[in-house]
């Protein structure tokens, strides 16, 4: 369900002149002059990731995802459809300044310091290598040398603090047998059992003449980090390297670095997120669910590493702690993502001493690093006119300050309010959410409203950047929209007893607290109540199946992105059947709720819908199997009584990762919004879109030709 990853959505048409006029934009989605944010932008927007600060604090270290950008497309340089390139680059605090360090047709992953701040170690695919290795560059002048090679892609590196060694993940080669049979044909797949485990791996750096060896484990391995002292490693292990054993079933193992023999078992009680040796050694930290049934890794526990024995450091913490991090042997530093915005705080690993850094702000946290004294700290930051930036703050200073714009133009670009509201459910219980208000909002004027319903549903939205390629946002907002994002019973951010709220009753009160956000947006009179539609993906699309069939008096479009149509038949194809099972639904159909989850499901309701709807998902898609789609879409198609359109994206799984589907995902999200809720309606509209790409000079010749 439950995992867009990133997370969403945008687009406009050549057929609407007379309304894309009104909108002060052009066919294609670019901008007439006014400075509005159009898809053409969001298709560009880079943004920082994974900063990491050198030990002596001195520089910065991070990660820029620049996007491929289908508009740069030429004769002479061709678009190539892709992910988002991973650039490396540097912050020098002695300069002030960025310095881009490998640029370009890149993916560097992996990066981590010398102990003496002088290089850079990261992983990357380069020349004529057939898998990714591991490098080192030095912070000034030098080449980038590649340190260790394997068999396979290495996934993740960690150097030992001597360096020496590194420990690494990655699958076994397939062996030449089997390499041989698959080229003859055989390639039959036994289903849920043909899966190639992650092994840890321990290798010489820079000694060619011995091989990595594999740790003899018990699972497939999930993450894995050297102990200061480089005896031990603190492994997570899955059974299986199947997606619902990673989510639900990764545990701690303590192991010996040499022999590979498990000295301690910490039996973390339910997910799992990041987990950090301290300084001394003798204590792990982790981001972990507090029991078994709790949707995230949210709670902040210290492990021994000797006995296993596990404490929580803030027990009924009402958010969730989103990144952590060793000040000193006996500080652990955190980000605690709290209601709409985050904070930064520390506690002390007895529980006490829990003191707030930075307070909740216009700047929402969502990772960062510590040097080695605990005195300097990076992090990446976004607020409301800005995606995910570098920033930084030293001991004594109040806030962190910004290091980096990404993305310059964004300057000259012309933003909506954007604002934290909250409003009362019909049970009573307080529901927060964010509003965008339409550009140039005039009084006592009624607007179209889009809600945007975040997936998971253990996930939630904050008071910062919220315009994607799946997520209207500021582009919405720029063509006259409000827009609406509700954190619904079940979000996260609120601790773990929101985040239950919506446990076994899907669609149940969580839809209905999305359907008493909107009426609270009418009464306040900004939104006209016939001109609502609603959006998301997964749990998202789930929503906004629901808006359309079971809600659908109350929505006025809809664009359903990889979502749930059929409760019963999700469960028996997703690949997440216990996490679904544990953390969501709490019963199985079989336990005589065949009726309850044929009743919560959108296609159970088809007769009655009326609200034109909009299907989009991968034909890769394993969370939710692309059936879901075709399901409510032939019902509909065959019923006839209500406009519907499927659009399927070849090789795309549960989000689009391209570039070229992210853009059309876009264009017709918002083209469908645009239509049925400013437009002229009844028909779909359009089916071919404009893309606003360069024209070639073989296609002038062609158009010359017809002519």
């Amino acid at each position: 369900m439950h995992r867009l990853r990133p997370p969403c959505s945008r687009r406009i048409f050549s057929a609407f002149v007379l309304l894309l006029t009104v909108t002060g934009t052009t066919a294609n989605g670019t901008d007439d002059g006014e400075n509005l944010l159009t898809p053409r932008d969001i298709a560009r927007l880079s943004y920082v990731d994974s900063p990491r600060i050198s030990p002596d604090g001195s520089h910065v270290a991070y990660i820029l995802n620049v996007p491929r950008d289908p508009f740069a497309g030429t004769d002479d340089d061709k678009f190539e459809d892709g992910g988002a390139y991973s650039e490396l680059h540097v912050f020098s605090f002695a300069q002030n300044r960025s310095r881009p360090f490998i640029t370009g047709k890149v993916n560097i992953g992996g990066v981590q310091w010398s102990k003496d701040s002088t290089t850079i170690f990261f992983l990357d695919k380069r020349g004529e290598h057939e898998h990714k290795g591991l490098y080192s560059m030095p912070v000034g002048e030098g080449a980038a040398l590649r340190d260790l090679s394997h068999e396979t892609d290495i996934q993740f590196s960690f150097l030992s603090s001597d360096q020496k060694r590194v420990a690494f993940r990655a699958t076994a080669k397939t062996p030449k047998e089997e390499e041989s049979r698959k080229e003859q044909g055989f390639t039959a797949e036994v289903f849920e059992e043909d899966f190639d485990p992650t092994h840890v791996w321990i290798a010489e750096m820079n000694d060619d003449d011995k091989k990595p060896r594999s740790l003899n484990l018990e699972g497939s391995a999930v993450a894995v980090e050297w102990s200061p002292a480089g005896d031990r490693l603190a492994v997570s292990l899955a059974p299986t390297s199947r997606i619902d054993d990673v989510y639900m079933r990764t545990r701690v193992r303590i192991v010996d670095a040499e022999s590979g023999e498990v000295s301690a078992r910490i039996e973390n009680p339910g997910k799992l997120g990041r987990v950090m040796w301290s300084p001394d050694g003798k204590t792990v930290a982790m981001s972990s669910a507090e029991d078994i049934n709790d949707p995230a890794e949210g709670r902040l526990l210290i492990a021994s590493a000797d006995t296993g024995e596990i404490n929580d450091l803030l027990p009924d913490y009402k958010g969730h702690v989103a990144a952590i991090d060793w000040q000193d042997n006996d500080t652990v530093m955190f980000i605690g993502d709290e209601g709409l915005a985050s904070t930064f705080g520390k506690v002390d690993i007895n529980g006490s001493g829990r003191k707030t850094i930075i307070n909740a702000g216009d700047v929402v946290l969502s990772s960062f690093s510590l040097s080695a004294d605990g005195m300097h700290a990076a992090y990446t930051g976004s607020s409301a006119v800005h995606p995910p930036e570098l920033f930084a703050m030293k001991h004594g200073e109040t806030e962190p300050r910004r290091l980096t714009t990404s993305n310059p133009w964004l300057a000259d670009k012309r933003f909506a309010k954007q604002e934290a509201i909250s409003y009362e459910a019909r049970d009573g219980l307080e529901i927060q959410g964010i509003l965008i208000h339409p550009l140039d909002e005039k009084p006592d004027q009624k607007y179209p409203l889009i809600v945007y319903v975040h997936g998971g549903p253990e996930a939630h939205e904050q008071n910062a950047w919220l315009t994607s390629y799946g997520k209207p946002g500021h582009v919405a907002a720029a063509r006259g929209f409000a827009v609406f994002h509700p954190n619904y019973r079940g979000s996260t951010g609120r601790g773990v007893e929101y985040s239950k709220a919506g446990q076994g009753d899907e669609a149940g009160r969580e839809f209905n607290d999305i359907l008493d956000g909107v009426k609270h947006l009418i009464n306040t009179g900004l939104v006209d109540k016939e001109k609502v539609g609603i959006t998301g993906g997964s749990y998202g699309g789930y929503a906004s199946a629901w808006g359309a069939t079971a809600h659908t008096d109350y929505y006025a479009a809809s664009v359903m992105f990889v979502g749930i149509s059929d409760s019963i038949s999700k469960k028996g194809t997703t690949d997440i059947p216990s996490e679904d099972y544990l953390v969501h639904t709490r019963d199985h159909p079989w336990n005589d709720k065949w009726n309850f989850y044929r009743e919560r499901s959108p296609i159970y309701y088809v007769k009655k819908a009326k609200t034109p709807i909009l299907i989009l998902g991968g034909t890769d898609d394993t969370r939710v199997h692309p059936g879901q789609s075709m399901e409510l879409y032939r019902f509909l198609k065959t019923i006839g009584q209500v406009p519907v359109r499927l659009v399927r994206y070849p090789g795309e799984g549960h989000g689009n990762r391209k570039a070229a589907a992210r853009l059309d995902y876009n264009l017709r999200m918002l083209q469908w919004m645009e239509h049925y809720l400013k437009g002229p309606g009844g028909d779909p509209p359009p089916m071919e879109l404009d893309y606003g790409l360069p024209k070639k000079e073989s296609d002038a010749e062609e158009k010359d030709e017809e002519k």
